[in-house]
């Protein structure tokens, strides 16, 4: 619905990381759920590369489901 996977795959990059090297990076980090969410709202450039990452908004993935998401990204082996 909000487009993720036409960037990121489970266990391989595509035009972005994979969701197991965002959890393998974030792992630990007490703060990763809202950074992570965070960088998902405003964009991002530079943490896995050249290409930035767009801003994706509230219309495109509400509050609860970006958590939802960010929180299965995490977990994702």
């Amino acid at each position: 619905q909000a487009g993720c996977t036409a960037c990121h795959m489970t266990d391989k990059p595509m035009l972005g990381p994979s969701w197991q090297a965002v959890a393998a990076k974030y792992k630990g980090q007490p703060d990763a759920a809202a950074r992570l969410a965070d960088k998902v709202r405003k964009g991002s450039a530079g943490t896995w590369g050249k290409l930035p990452m767009a801003p994706v908004p509230a219309d495109k993935i509400g509050d609860a489901d970006l958590k939802a998401l960010v929180t299965w990204v995490l977990k994702t082996r």
